[in-house]
């Protein structure tokens, strides 16, 4: 058959264009993840974990508490808290009323309660009292999921583990289209696969601090972003041009 056959008449609508394949979109998001990280490492050098803790254990009780709660607001209860109870053992001790009395005000008090206690006893039969270092170990504890436990790891060991993804996170990183999942689990995936591992940990303190001074969930100040020549602004409407950067 000859060649030119198969070549549309003159006159026909050229073809579309191929559709990008997976590894090209992933390979894109990539770029711009590792451009994401370095930006908010010049723009947010001093990022970092707002809960206030003496150690892993302290850490891992105030990081519990924080769901759907102010980490100020733990601030307030952590240091009663800890003064009452100041270990893992005797705070696994504490009468479940007590303890539902100091956390009162973090909201959910009576799960958090129960697994809190639950975690300390897990703690002490488990572990000798101290807070494991790997992920599978902290996620077998009450009241330990992922986001915990990439916290504990990261703040009180230094180990990468992960990316922490809280609401605000998950928000940006959608947004930034590094990823489109609105599940925690998944959208960690994605964050794992485009964001530099010597990033993992500082990731996410940087982006809370983004988000509460520009990239706000409705009105986000995206001619003063950082990002902005970054950020294909998944969720918003085209307005606010942003200003064009040299770099990347």
């Amino acid at each position: 058959m000859n060649p030119t056959s198969l070549r549309p008449p003159d006159g026909d609508p050229p073809r579309p264009p191929a559709r990008r394949s997976r590894t090209g979109i992933e390979a894109t998001a990539k770029i711009r993840g590792e451009a994401v990280a370095r930006r908010l490492a010049e723009g947010y050098p001093d990022s970092r974990c707002s809960l206030e803790f003496r150690s892993p254990f302290e850490l891992l009780v105030a990081t519990i508490l924080s769901a759907q709660c102010t980490d100020r607001r733990v601030n307030m209860v952590t240091g009663e808290l800890f003064r009452r109870w100041p270990t893992p053992a005797a705070l696994a001790e504490a009468e479940g009323v007590e303890l539902e009395a100091v956390i009162h005000s973090t909201g959910f008090f009576r799960a958090k309660a129960r697994n809190i206690l639950g975690c300390c006893r897990g703690l002490v039969e488990r572990h000798g009292g101290q807070v494991p270092a790997t992920l599978a170990e902290l996620v077998r504890l009450p009241g330990v999921g992922r986001k915990t436990a990439n916290v504990v790891l990261g703040v009180g060991f230094g180990r990468a583990e992960g990316v922490v993804v809280d609401t605000h996170v998950g928000r940006i990183c959608r947004r930034l289209d590094l990823t489109r999942h609105s599940d925690a689990v998944r959208a960690e995936r994605d964050l794992v696969r485009v964001v530099p591992a010597d990033h993992w940990i500082t990731f996410s303190h940087r982006l809370i601090d983004h988000g509460r001074a520009i990239c706000r969930a409705r009105r986000p100040r995206c001619t003063e972003c950082l990002l902005a020549d970054l950020c294909p602004r998944r969720g918003l409407p085209a307005e606010n041009t942003p200003p064009e950067r040299q770099d990347s």
